[in-house]
């Protein structure tokens, strides 16, 4: 949703009727009106200062490839469906399924309703933020309108289009993705993320600047090594507030146009319930206040207010204290240790069972996080909570690669994953074993996604644990890689070369070489419609443990795409399984 730039209306996207439309309501008169009538979903609604216009993004459709075409049906006959063809690069999405031809276009609509315009056009595929010029004049976007853009699949380059004429101008020109633009409120800068691209597995994501021309670019954020989430300007048009990741908290901050960087809150977040990623929200009023999702360890976000001067937390939600008060959660507790590797330091967190006694033995739950180019921090999270009232130290590495450590200790794992994040989280368990809050026979492991591969890993190298459950993994990077919903994004960003260019390499990282090894009790699950890590990864490490009689079960969760927890009940189901399989080998 998207308020008017007089506050008296509200544009938004609704698909409570037969398709997704843009929809207006008016807080005066507390009535709404549709506005269009769409062949496709509209997405990226923003509102032109002077009022008078919205702008957004919809897929415009393309006929699919022709190859063979059939005789005429005899009368009566009822024939099979026709085949799905596609000669695209990009033919499918984790979560979106098959993905019909067409390009995403960019279009303005009159704010009192009629026909859209269709402001782009050609082949190629625009998008991302919609930023207004402060005429209203021109819009600002992201796209990608180079001749090779189908393989030049990481580019993305700023563009300007008056609305009257049409007329598109390139505002920048090199290899990487810039996107998500915000023309500055005078009108003088535009500002937008990206990154120069390198060709390696992390990069940070830095704020840049330009004049509303396209010149003068700069990179503003350069005296900060961490990626850059969102910036949103101050109304004055001096300076921008961001929010990045820093040691696995989510912060708030101020940079003026000299790249003084100020921090304001570092507790955003509480708004991805399963596990304790990165994620929350903000957004900044004409005069400098600040509302966000605040996020604490023990309870899901509430909307805070803070301002630059005052920095204290204004909480003015409750959202969950009519359960939460009624509930002992699990402390957080922030633990810091060596690598044996290379003596860096590493970060993780502790989660403790309710009443925790500091006299018992725990059993131990290790949770490996996603990506491997993600974190986790100090959040709120359903899963780790849950596993700690069920009587288990949950403890959570961040290894290196981790993100919100900056670029170097992210990029450690370029051709060396997984390599020696095993070793950092194993550090972390030793640790553990060695201030006494658990025993050597009260080790369990887990973790989805790249914290699957992980758990594949850790037992194909030791058997020190007593049961393991390994979630939506990928097992073999020669398959997964040409298999995987975003198969062409792999070569050279994470190994040099293609699986056939490379194959050594490919095989050594993949978890299936280490099967053999694994005595480890072991439950694999899997979604169904899983696309980025399919579920035939999953089936490979099923199948070699049956073949190798190694206790094992396979769960796989129907109509699940990779986020297998991203529907509450599925949410319940991966912890109550996980669960279960651990307590039958307490």
């Amino acid at each position: 949703a998207r308020w008017s730039p007089s506050g008296d209306r509200i544009a938004f996207v609704s698909n409570s009727g037969e398709g997704s439309e843009i929809y207006v309501y008016w807080n005066t008169s507390n009535t709404t009106s549709k506005l269009t009538q769409l062949e496709n979903g509209p997405s990226s609604i923003s509102w032109s200062p002077d009022g008078k216009h919205i702008a957004f993004t919809m897929k415009v459709n393309a006929k699919a490839p022709v190859i063979a075409s059939m005789p005429a049906k005899p009368k009566g006959a009822k024939w099979a469906k026709p085949p799905r063809i596609t000669d695209r690069l990009k033919h499918e999405a984790d979560g979106a399924g098959y993905l019909k031809p067409g390009f995403n276009h960019i279009f303005v609509i009159s704010s009192e309703g009629g026909t859209p315009r269709q402001i782009t056009t050609g082949n190629f595929n625009h998008g991302g933020n919609i930023s207004w010029s402060s005429d209203s004049k021109n819009l600002v976007y992201s796209g990608n309108r180079n001749e090779n853009w189908e393989y030049d699949f990481r580019n993305s380059e700023l563009y300007s289009s008056n609305i009257n004429t049409k007329e598109i101008t390139a505002l920048t020109d090199r290899n990487g993705p810039d996107y998500a633009s915000k023309v500055s409120p005078d009108g003088k800068h535009i500002a937008y993320l990206g990154y120069e691209d390198k060709v390696q597995t992390y990069q940070l994501t830095q704020l840049q600047l330009m004049k509303s021309n396209g010149e003068n670019k700069k990179v503003l954020s350069n005296k900060l090594d961490r990626s850059i989430n969102t910036a949103i300007w101050a109304s004055d048009s001096k300076g921008m507030y961001i929010s990045f990741d820093d040691k696995g908290k989510t912060k708030i901050a101020f940079i003026d146009l000299a790249g003084n960087i100020s921090d304001i809150v570092e507790n955003v977040g509480g708004t991805t319930l399963g596990r304790p990623y990165a994620s929350g929200s903000f957004s900044v009023s004409n005069s400098g206040k600040i509302a966000y999702t605040y996020s604490r360890p023990d309870r899901p976000a509430d909307i805070a207010m803070v301002t630059k001067k005052n920095k204290k937390p204004i909480v003015i939600t409750a959202v969950n204290d009519d359960l939460i008060n009624y509930r002992t959660m699990g402390e957080m507790e922030e633990v810091w240790y060596k690598s044996s590797v290379d003596g860096r330091d590493i970060q993780g967190w502790i989660v403790y069972p309710p009443n925790y006694d500091s006299n018992k033995k725990y059993p131990l739950l290790v949770e490996n996080h996603g990506g491997p180019i993600l974190n986790y921090g100090n959040r709120f999270s359903t899963e780790i909570q849950l596993y700690a009232a069920a009587g288990y130290i949950v403890f959570y590495p961040n290894p290196r690669g981790s993100t919100s450590y900056g670029e170097e200790f992210g990029n450690l794992l370029y051709n060396n994953y997984p390599g020696e994040d095993y070793n950092d989280v194993m550090d972390g368990v030793d640790t553990l074993l060695k201030r006494g809050v658990t025993s050597e026979d009260k080790l369990y492991v887990t973790g989805g996604s790249a914290g699957g591969i992980m758990t594949a890993w850790i037992i194909g190298k030791n058997s020190r644990f007593e049961a393991a459950v390994v979630a939506k993994p990928v097992m073999n990077w020669i398959s997964k890689t040409l298999v995987a919903d975003n198969y062409y994004g792999y070569a050279n960003s994470r190994y040099p070369g293609q699986p056939w260019e490379n194959f050594e390499n490919y095989w050594k990282f993949s978890p299936i070489s280490l099967v053999g090894n694994v005595e480890t009790p072991t439950m694999v699950m899997v979604g169904m419609n899983d696309l980025r890590t399919p579920p035939s990864e999953a089936k490979q490490l099923y199948h070699a443990l049956k073949l190798r009689k190694i206790e094992t079960v396979l769960v796989e969760i129907p109509e699940a795409s990779h986020g297998i927890a991203s529907r509450p009940s599925n949410l319940i189901t991966k912890v109550a399984h996980t669960l279960a399989w651990f307590e039958k080998f307490k």
